[in-house]
């Protein structure tokens, strides 16, 4: 294993930036599924931004699939960029599509 700068094992680093983010994954899992009106104890009146505060978490977690489970953060920083847009142009034009 080739030691970081910092003394630790990049492999070790690597490993732990994953558990990280399937944590956080996991917790915008959860939250999108207690923010959906269908599953929520209580009537909301957010609707608009409701579905904008859903597909922001969707976003997020489309980046962490690319990044941590897709090993995007190892490509050459144009792959890095591209699926940075791509995925934005995606959202945006999802989130557009529904609210209008």
């Amino acid at each position: 294993m080739t030691p970081s700068p910092a003394g630790r094992p990049l492999l070790h680093r690597d490993k732990r930036a994953v558990l990280i983010a399937w944590a956080a994954l996991s917790a915008a899992t959860v939250l999108a599924w207690l923010l959906s009106p269908g599953e929520s104890q209580s009537e909301t009146t957010l609707g608009n931004e409701l579905v904008a505060a859903i597909v922001i978490i969707a976003f997020v977690k489309c980046r962490l699939i690319l990044r941590y489970f897709m090993e995007v953060r190892h490509a050459p920083r144009w792959l890095r960029h591209t699926t940075d847009a791509w995925l934005a142009v995606l959202w945006l034009t999802l989130l557009t599509i529904y609210l209008i």
